[in-house]
Formats: structure tokens, sequence, C-alpha cells
């Protein structure tokens, strides 16, 4: 599993940032200690990776890639997503600027993530997404399954994004035990 936690630096809590407030985007349900099926999102202007997980043994799968125009996507190919997939949540990456400060995309990312909420009902997460795209062309050099030359990493940055997720929800449904 690639780690993106500690490549990043510490940055301060984006759950006191009032535009993040705002948003009213969440980073974990209130019981982290539930068995639970996610799906991720790395959230882009032409391409949103999908992947799918399940927190028992935070095992991880890269889906898809959903090509979107202007950041809105084939939300048909979202619906049958959830339908396939079935999950309890989705979470969506959230791109900070290394130094903790909001990058371009970061409204727009919480933006998506409000209308996967409207649009399905499900809770919908938000987790920071600091180097995920880096991580997952690491992860690819790595297992040398695909030519780096033009490939879309968009899937396994999502992947990745979960694994973040992952850690995190478990460490918070320790402490509740």
């Amino acid at each position: 599993m690639v780690s993106i936690s500690d490549s990043c630096p510490k940055k301060p809590d984006i759950l006191d940032n009032p535009f993040y407030q705002s948003m009213k985007l969440k980073l974990f349900p209130n019981d982290c200690s539930k068995p639970v099926k996610v799906l991720s999102f790395d959230y882009g202007t032409t391409k949103i990776g999908v992947a799918f997980g399940q927190s028992i043994s935070s095992t991880t799968k890269a889906v898809t890639i959903i090509k979107a125009k202007d950041g809105i996507p084939n939300w048909e190919a979202v619906e049958h997503l959830i339908e396939s997939w079935t999950p309890d949540f989705l979470i969506v990456g959230l791109p900070y600027n290394l130094d903790g400060t909001e990058s371009k995309f970061l409204q727009r990312a919480v933006k998506f993530a409000n209308r996967l909420y409207g649009r399905f009902n499900l809770p919908t997460f938000g987790v920071d997404e600091c180097l995920s795209s880096e991580s997952a062309t690491q992860k690819l050099l790595v297992e040398g399954n695909r030519k780096l030359t033009g490939t879309k990493i968009d899937d396994v940055a999502a992947q990745i994004i979960l694994e973040t997720w992952f850690s995190s929800y478990k460490t918070r449904g320790a402490q509740k035990d």
C-alpha cells in the first residue's frame, strides 16, 4: 500500500477552515467502528478516477475513470457504479496545496461531493488527497503493469485516496473502543 500521509507536510486542521465549514462536508461519520463499503473519487475537470474498498481488511481496488466535461461527470455512469458496488459511503479527494492552502480545485471538488450527496443520498465525506497522483504514478512504476506515457492514473489515485481514508477511519474506530 502506498501511503501519502507521511509525504505530506503537517497542515492546519481543515475542519477549522471557514470555507470547509461552509460547505458542510465532513471527514468521517459519527461512528467509525462499523464495517463499510466505500466508493472514492479523484475529482478532475476532464476525468474522475473511481475506486472501491471495504473497511474490514481495508482492501481497495481501482475501478474506472469517468470522463467529465468541465468537471461535470456522466451522472448515469456514476449512478451505474453506485448501483453495481452498493457503497455505504462516498469519499471525495480534497485537493489542498502542499502548504495546506486551498488549491484552485478545492471548491469544485467540494461542490462535486455535495452533488453526489444530493443526487444519491449517500453520506459523502472528504479527505486530503495530498500527493495522491504522484503516489499513483509511483505505485504503477513499482508494479510495472502500465506504460506511464500518456497513462491515466486517476483510478489508482482514487484507490490511494481511499486507502488514506480507511487508515484514519480505522484509527478513529479504534479510539472508540
